[in-house]
């Protein structure tokens, strides 16, 4: 199926590892411009270089820099704007800050755990909505958490701050759908990926209590790949969706019960 995304240009934030670099890849092999963001220079331009010499310079943008902070995020659109092109689509994802465990949280780690998965968020569709609400057309997707649609025992800035996510989705696409501009949410599950917190998990001393743990939650019995988030990511911001907001989409093998 061919997802129309060609050319067309998409914001990525958090795209040097994990589920984000999952996303670009998705994006580049659908013949789309990616602008890519993440707080470390080098492991991005690591990433940014490999990936332009499999797709070509001219399909990439790059740069570093706190996507939780707005002067940053508002000249990083700006400068992809002036510079490589109108963005069609965007991607906030940026999340997780470490939590102690309980309801002990102070307010400096609540606050941080608000603005890692929250605020920056919200940060990126005021900047990116305010570029496509008046061209009329566009795509924003939210990476959430399955941690935001029930309560499952995680660190509570996380879980509760993915499940404002949702509700911000939800709010958003109803302000902007007059406009013609989509805005979705994907809940992942669990994903593994070099270097992420389940890949450490199952190479550590309890690693085979987290693979039975997974064969039991799981009904597809395994985890997810950042490449399979990319996959519905690319379709979500694609055309393809025209008539798909406001949702939030599992994507967990099953692991969310629902009614």
């Amino acid at each position: 199926m061919d997802l129309q995304l060609k050319d067309k240009v998409v914001f990525v934030a958090g795209a040097s590892r994990g589920i984000g670099l999952g996303i670009v890849e998705a994006l580049l092999e659908e013949g789309a411009r990616v602008a890519i963001a993440a707080r470390g220079a080098e492991k991005l331009e690591e990433e940014r270089a490999r990936l332009a010499s499999q797709y070509g310079e001219d399909r990439l943008w790059a740069r570093a820099g706190d996507l939780r902070d707005t002067k940053t995020i508002e000249e990083m659109v700006e400068a992809i704007e002036t510079g490589f092109g109108p963005l069609w689509g965007a991607v906030a994802n940026v999340g997780i800050h470490p939590c102690p465990p309980g309801f002990d949280v102070d307010d400096d780690n609540w606050t941080a755990g608000m603005q890692q998965n929250l605020d920056s968020a919200f940060r990126l569709a005021r900047t990116c909505l305010r570029r496509m609400e008046p061209r009329g057309q566009g795509a924003l997707l939210m990476i959430s958490s399955i941690a935001g649609m029930a309560a499952m025992g995680s660190p509570l800035t996380y879980g509760t701050g993915k499940a404002a996510m949702n509700h911000l989705v939800r709010e958003l696409s109803r302000i902007v759908g007059p406009s013609g501009v989509r805005i979705n949410a994907i809940a992942p599950g669990n994903i593994i990926f070099p270097g992420g917190s389940w890949e450490k998990n199952v190479e550590g001393e309890r690693g085979e209590a987290w693979k039975k743990w997974v064969r039991r939650e799981v009904p597809l019995q395994r985890f997810g790949k950042p490449e399979e988030i990319g996959a519905a990511a690319a379709f979500l911001l694609s055309e393809r969706a025209s008539f798909l907001t406001g949702a939030i989409v599992p994507v967990d093998g099953g692991q969310t019960r629902q009614g």
